[in-house]
């Protein structure tokens, strides 16, 4: 009778350990499909990280790009700007006379401005102001009454550099003269009428100083 129950239970305990270790196993499957699955989790989240730090390295150079082509524009513009320089003025704003003969020590103010690009050029004082450096060039035409020495001084931060002059004891005199100057930034350029001369001019603007920067430096 004692083997008789014996058997019985061995067939349930064999059950019971065989559905043991079939948990044990699947527990254990599933262990190891959570752990691929999280390490599967974990590659792909630092994959979109790395990306998303790509993206954002790119789009911070396109930013530093983009403000240094908006510096390198505005540095063009400020440079061309910069380099549209021209002025003619005529001595007389309105009227006619002559200026003369006293010895000249200011700078020929010339009040009619027919062109003043860049506004290097102060008709109030007679006197040109280099913006940038560069070639510049220059040049004065005057006019003289008959029998009346006529001449002026084209000069360089007060240092003569040409002079125009002319007389005739007979006709009316015309003289002019140019010169290219190398100016650095804030040079300044005038003309002074040459001691014991004339200068006429009237509406029809005779006598004229114009100037233009030809190219910087």
């Amino acid at each position: 009778m004692m083997m008789m129950m014996t058997m019985i239970k061995t067939p349930g305990a064999v059950m019971m350990v065989l559905w043991l270790g079939l948990l044990l196993v699947t527990v254990a499957n599933a262990d190891d499909m959570i752990r691929s699955q999280m390490q599967d989790f974990e590659s792909r989240l630092q994959a979109s990280e790395k990306k998303t730090r790509d993206l954002e390295n790119e789009v911070q150079m396109l930013k530093n790009s983009s403000e240094e082509s908006q510096r390198a524009f505005l540095e063009l513009k400020r440079e061309k700007e910069q380099s549209r320089v021209s002025f003619s003025a005529a001595l007389w704003a309105e009227g006619d006379g002559n200026i003369g003969p006293s010895q000249g020590t200011a700078p020929l103010a010339f009040r009619h401005v027919i062109t003043n690009i860049g506004n290097a050029y102060n008709a109030d004082t007679g006197i040109f102001t280099a913006p940038v450096r560069g070639a510049y060039f220059f040049v004065v035409f005057i006019f003289g009454n008959v029998a009346k020495p006529t001449g002026v001084s084209l000069q360089k931060n007060g240092e003569h550099v040409v002079i125009a002059y002319a007389y005739q004891p007979q006709y009316d005199v015309k003289p002019s003269n140019g010169v290219s100057l190398l100016l650095e930034e804030g040079d300044r350029v005038h003309v002074k009428r040459w001691d014991q001369t004339w200068i006429h001019d009237s509406k029809d603007h005779h006598s004229t100083f114009s100037g233009h920067l030809l190219f910087p430096m």
